[in-house]
């Protein structure tokens, strides 16, 4: 029996959807810091306890997936 193509296409982004920030650890209560993609105050933390809104985060993850995505298709066009 012949193998069938995959069908799995990328996943839409969907902004606030990717991440899970609901649990405490990302919250700082003492103050707000500068984002460190946009530079606004947020209180939110990342996992390594940087300050970051969420959608920033979301929007960083999205494009370094596209960039690795173009690197893996611009190898596979030179084999």
């Amino acid at each position: 029996m012949p193998r069938r193509k995959s069908s799995r296409k990328r996943p839409e982004w969907t902004p606030g959807a990717l991440l899970d920030w609901t649990h405490g650890p990302h919250w700082d209560y003492d103050r707000a810091r500068p984002c460190r993609y946009c530079g606004d105050p947020t209180q939110l933390r990342d996992s390594d306890k940087k300050p970051a809104h969420k959608v920033c985060a979301e929007a960083a993850l999205d494009q370094q997936a596209e960039d690795a995505a173009a690197a893996y298709y611009q190898q596979e066009d030179r084999r």
